[in-house]
C-alpha cells in the first residue's frame, strides 16, 4: 500500500486522495452529480482507462465513492460521492481558489471544461437575498454551458442550459475564471474581451466584492 508511514492527518489524507487524478475525479464527481465511467473519461482528458478503473477503486475502498446499477434504459454502473466525499469539497474550493493567479494568462493548448468553474460558482454568494431569483448562464468558447441559480440567498449550478437566462456571460475560460473567483472586476472581465448579454446587476448580484 502507498503510505507516508507518518501519524499526521496531512499525511493520512494524501494517503488517501493524494494520487495523481484522485482529486479531479472528485471534482467530476461534485460538479456532475453520478456519472458513468465514459462521463469521467470526459470531465478528465488524458487520462488511460485502467488508471481511471484503479482509481475509481481506490475511492471505493476508502469509502469515498459508492457504485451503484442504474435502471434502463441507462443500465450502466453510476458512480457517486459518498457522504465522506463530499466532505472534500471545501478543500477543493480552497484548492481552486489558491489556484487563481496560475489562471491570469489564457491556457493555450490546456484543455477545458466549463463545468470546471461548477465548485468555485458554488462558493458564490448572494448578495442581495431578499431579490427575485435570477439564473445565470456561462459558455465558455467551444464548450458546453454552465448555469448558475441564485434564489433567497442560496446559489445551486447544473450543467446545461435556460430557456431565458436574466444574464448570460460567454468568452474565454480565462476571464470567466479569473471573474468568478474575483481576481477581475467585471468591468475589467468586458474591456478584455467578455460578452454580457442581459442584466448586468444580475451578474453583480453573486460576484466577489
Amino acid at each position: 500500500m502507498r503510505t507516508y508511514g507518518q501519524y499526521c492527518g496531512i499525511a493520512k489524507a494524501l494517503d488517501t486522495i493524494g494520487d495523481r487524478w484522485t482529486l479531479l475525479i472528485i471534482r467530476e464527481l461534485l460538479a456532475l452529480g453520478p456519472c458513468r465511467h465514459t462521463d469521467l473519461r470526459n470531465g478528465l482528458p488524458g487520462i488511460a482507462s485502467n488508471l481511471l478503473v484503479d482509481r475509481l477503486r481506490d475511492l471505493e475502498e476508502a469509502g469515498l465513492i459508492h457504485r451503484e446499477a442504474a435502471p434502463p434504459p441507462v443500465a450502466t454502473t453510476l458512480f457517486s460521492l459518498t457522504e465522506r466525499g463530499r466532505t472534500l469539497e471545501p478543500v477543493l474550493r480552497e484548492l481552486s481558489r489558491w489556484g487563481v493567479p496560475l489562471l491570469r494568462e489564457p491556457g493555450g493548448n490546456d484543455t477545458f471544461r466549463t463545468h470546471w468553474l461548477d465548485v468555485p460558482a458554488r462558493a458564490l454568494t448572494d448578495h442581495h437575498p431578499d431579490r427575485p431569483a435570477i439564473a445565470l448562464q456561462l459558455h465558455a468558447d467551444g464548450n458546453e454551458d454552465l448555469v448558475i441559480e441564485v434564489k433567497d440567498g442560496s446559489v445551486h449550478t447544473h450543467a446545461g442550459r435556460v430557456d431565458h437566462p436574466t444574464a448570460s456571460l460567454t468568452g474565454p475560460p480565462h476571464l470567466l475564471a479569473a471573474t468568478l473567483l474575483g481576481d477581475l472586476d467585471l468591468s475589467a472581465a468586458l474591456q478584455q474581451g467578455l460578452r454580457l448579454s442581459g442584466e448586468r446587476e444580475a451578474v453583480l448580484r453573486i460576484l466577489p466584492r
